[in-house]
């Protein structure tokens, strides 16, 4: 690609803080939940040539090939951007159908393409025409990125913005519904500095009461300390479904928690709500502690039952398709909490109207089309993150 700006670039990072800053120069952008990706469009030579290329420096064109028009018509060619791949479904961002599109099959990927296609989130740019504006100020850069994507229409989309503090609150407050990570704050003055972490990120952090209904050990200790604990919350047909896990426990914590799980291992599997997933027939109909996935890079996910009697609070970001997004962290025992008190309930929220404002044509495609089901597994690695 004969650019200013030549791929493979390092994209600029965020470092995490625990509020929204009070003072300073900022301006604020929710914090998309997606891939991202750095769009170059080759200026001459190749006019028809596009790179979506993920933040580790590999390309995505061939996971999102109803990208690559969109971009080719509607920007023009010589500029490099910054943004993040969605999928907006059902009033959401969608992560489980965006991971779905990570895929070895070419007939698979197109075929989700059409049933669940993606959009591109804009909110940075590092080139245009000949001008490199990585030493740019932010706020300059913004302006230009304005101006470059006035005219866009759906899959590309500018990312909303705002001074106001008040206003990013307001954000930070009620788009958790619609799966958003939390909200960015940049500086007005800050140049693009790739594979630095000079943004700062508020993500969402919420507690919550789980049944503890399993163990892993800890690596190369089993017997010895735990590794993470399983955890569980009952649906309105009263079945315990696996939420996630925590972890982030201390080596004596983890020595200490072979004790006091102990008792609850005695014939846990007789009547666990989970007994139908230990063996080696558990399939991926629904999503089972033990199962592998294109996720689990083949890691040894075997786990040791307990009966469900014991609850726990912990932190968690947000929740994706009735389960934990990140790992949750353990906070303290809940001996006051009964387990079948543990319900998805303590965990709604409402998607905002503002999602569905933004890309009301993307979900106008994608509103009569069912969820895709999970592919088969495989062991590939993910190549997106």
């Amino acid at each position: 690609m004969n650019l200013l700006v030549k791929p493979p670039i390092l994209p600029m990072l965020a470092k995490r803080v625990d509020a929204i800053p009070a003072t300073g120069e900022w301006v604020f952008e929710p914090k998309w939940d997606g891939f991202r990706a750095l769009v170059f469009r080759d200026p001459d030579g190749h006019p028809g040539e596009v790179l979506l290329q993920s933040r580790d420096k590999k390309p995505l064109n061939r996971y999102f090939p109803e990208l690559i028009e969109p971009v080719r018509e509607q920007l023009p060619p010589g500029c490099v951007l910054d943004g993040e791949i969605v999928i907006a479904r059902e009033g959401r961002l969608d992560f489980d159908a965006l991971q779905l599109r990570i895929h070895p099959a070419a007939s698979r990927v197109k075929l989700l393409a059409r049933e669940t296609p993606a959009s591109i989130v804009f909110f940075d740019l590092l080139a245009v025409g000949k001008r490199d504006l990585r030493q740019t100020p932010f706020s300059d850069r913004r302006a230009e990125l304005e101006k470059l994507l006035k005219s866009v229409k759906t899959p590309l989309h500018l990312t909303p913005a705002t001074r106001d503090r008040h206003v990013a609150e307001d954000w930070f407050r009620r788009f958790e519904g619609a799966g958003f990570d939390g909200v960015v704050a940049k500086s007005v003055r800050d140049g693009y500095q790739p594979d630095k972490r000079v943004m700062l990120k508020v993500k969402h952090e919420r507690d919550c009461d789980c049944v503890v209904a399993g163990f892993r050990w800890y690596k190369d200790a089993e017997g010895q300390a735990i590794g993470s604990l399983l955890l569980g919350l009952y649906d309105n047909a009263g079945v315990l479904q696996h939420v996630g896990v925590c972890a982030s426990f201390t080596a004596e914590k983890r020595r200490e928690l072979v004790k006091l799980l102990d008792p609850y291992r005695k014939n846990a599997m007789a009547d666990h709500p989970w007994k139908h997933w230990g063996g080696p027939s558990a399939g991926a109909a629904q999503r089972m502690p033990g199962a592998q996935s294109r996720w689990s890079h083949g890691k040894d996910l075997s786990w040791e039952p307990l009966r469900p009697d014991l609850v726990v609070e912990v932190s968690y970001e947000h929740m994706q398709s009735g389960r934990f997004r990140h790992m949750a962290h353990f906070r303290r025992w809940r001996p006051d909490r009964r387990p079948e008190t543990c319900t998805y309930a303590q965990l709604e929220v409402v998607a905002p109207e503002e999602l569905a404002a933004m890309f009301a044509e993307d979900l106008r495609r994608t509103a009569e089309i069912p969820a895709p089901k999970p592919a088969a597994r495989s062991r590939r690695r993910k190549t997106a993150a």
